[in-house]
This record gives C-alpha cells, sequence and structure tokens, in this order.
C-alpha cells in the first residue's frame, strides 16, 4: 500500500457493510461472463451490478441470463451509449437508492483482475476512498506498449501536479468508494467522461476531506475485444485538468485576497 490522502486520517470509520461491484459494458459479449464468474469467485458477499448501454452485440442480453441464475447480479439496462462515466453515476444512484454503503468501479475487460478486490475492501475499512493503483511501490502493468505506458505516466504526473493532488494513479479507474465519500461531493457537477472522470472524482474526494488510500494491483491489457481509448478521451482530461488547475488557483488567490483584507493573509 503505497500511503493515503486526505484531512481525517483519525476519523473511526464504520465497517464496509453491503458492497456493490459496477461493471459498465458496451459490446463486452466476450468478456462478460468470465468478469463476473470470477468477481463472484474472488468476493463472494458483494453484489454485481451490470451497467449495460444497450450493446449492439449481444452483451446485455448475456448479463440478464448471469442475473436470472445468480441473485446477486443484477443488470441496469441503460438507452445507449452515453459514457464511462455517466455509467458509473447511473450504477451509484443505483446503490444508493438500495442502501449499498460502498461501491467499486471495475473494468469489464479483465484489465481489473478481481483476485486484488479482497484487497481492496480490506483497505477501504481504513478510507473513504481506495484507488487500485497502476503508479505506486509493488504495482505492474502487464502487456503495455511503450506508448501507453509513457501516456499513463505523463497524464498521472501532469495531473498530480496541476491539481496539487497526491495521488499517483488519479486516472486508474480500479476503486472502492464508500457511498458517505460520495454523498459529501456535487456528483451532478461532474459532466466528464474516460480519464478525466476518474480525475474528477479523485479531485473532489480530496478537496471534500476523503481519505485516499492507493494499494498496488497488477494491470493487464485486455486479451478481447476493442479498446475504448481514443485521442478524443485523452484530449478531453488534459484539456479538463488544465481548467481545473486554473480554477484551483484563481480560488485559492481569493481566500489570500479575502485573507489580507481581514489581516490574516496567509495560503490555505
Amino acid at each position: 500500500m503505497s500511503g493515503a490522502v486526505g484531512v481525517r486520517p483519525q476519523v473511526r470509520r464504520p465497517g464496509l457493510g453491503r458492497v456493490l461491484v459496477v461493471i459498465p459494458t458496451y459490446n463486452e459479449a466476450d468478456n462478460v461472463s468470465p468478469i463476473v464468474a470470477r468477481v463472484r469467485a474472488a468476493a463472494p458477499d458483494v453484489d454485481v451490478l451490470i451497467a449495460d448501454d444497450n450493446s449492439p452485440d449481444g452483451t446485455g442480453a448475456i448479463a440478464d441470463a448471469l442475473a436470472a441464475t445468480d441473485a446477486r447480479v443484477r443488470v441496469l439496462h441503460r438507452p445507449g451509449k452515453q459514457g464511462l462515466g455517466a455509467a458509473y453515476l447511473a450504477g451509484f444512484g443505483w446503490a444508493r437508492e438500495r442502501g449499498y454503503d460502498a461501491v467499486v468501479e471495475m473494468d469489464a475487460d479483465g484489465s481489473h483482475a478481481p483476485e486484488d478486490l479482497p484487497r481492496l475492501l480490506a483497505a477501504a475499512g481504513d478510507a473513504d476512498v481506495v484507488i487500485g493503483s497502476r503508479w505506486c511501490r509493488g504495482a505492474k502493468v502487464v502487456d503495455w506498449p511503450l506508448r501507453r505506458l509513457l501516456l499513463s505516466r505523463c497524464g498521472n504526473l501532469y495531473a498530480r501536479v496541476a491539481l496539487g493532488m497526491p495521488v499517483a494513479d488519479a486516472t486508474g479507474g480500479y476503486r472502492v468508494y464508500r457511498l458517505a465519500a460520495l454523498d459529501a461531493v456535487d456528483l451532478g457537477s461532474v459532466c466528464s467522461q474516460g480519464y478525466s472522470f476518474q480525475v474528477e472524482l479523485s479531485r473532489l474526494a480530496h478537496r471534500a476531506g476523503a481519505r485516499i488510500v492507493e494499494v498496488p494491483i497488477t494491470f493487464a491489457e485486455r486479451e478481447r475485444g476493442a479498446s475504448k481509448m481514443s485521442p478524443v478521451i485523452v484530449a478531453e482530461a488534459l484539456w479538463r485538468i488544465s481548467v481545473w488547475a486554473v480554477q484551483d488557483r484563481r480560488a485559492a488567490w481569493r481566500r489570500v485576497v479575502h485573507g489580507a483584507r481581514g489581516g490574516q493573509a496567509r495560503w490555505p
């Protein structure tokens, strides 16, 4: 475990309670059954929600078949492809309405190993947010080309420096959130997707004082199906991080100016 971020490490947290793993899918017919089977084997006490964006390859029907034979598997059918961020936000809302205490973000393609999930859940016992990190000590990234490695490394370094947020893998999408931590941020203001969605939630949680812990994982490139990564997603992330950095610095400067007027000038 690489470390923690937050201002309330002394807070006594309740047990993790009911946990829901949210798995967004779009054209993951080859992957959805194996990934659900691995989750159920690795963490038998958690529930699984497959949030399918009306996949034309029949993923939704496969998900329904899984749910029909396992009471711990549910399906959320969405009208069309609306993006990763929207799928997770819908999953968070579904979990809140049904009284879950924590939610897990997990990709359907197998790059997030369900076998790592018990360690993430254990770390959540003393944290508000747990990130399965590719870039902290002890982590491994398997079968990624050099270009992807450099893109992720540099993007995360930029997010860390620009936002002043000591998180090694702000773009990582394997996470555990306590619902209480999500309730402390304005999810209605979230409008980004892909990499930038994960960065935005990291930023909001950090600003809200959440204790964020990173746990090393083994991250592997998908074996089946096509990656959803695109230059548009990367460009969106870089642009939004830059905008947030400017906003944060303006807000900090306003606090300094207001403090100076009151005779208490200092950086927050």
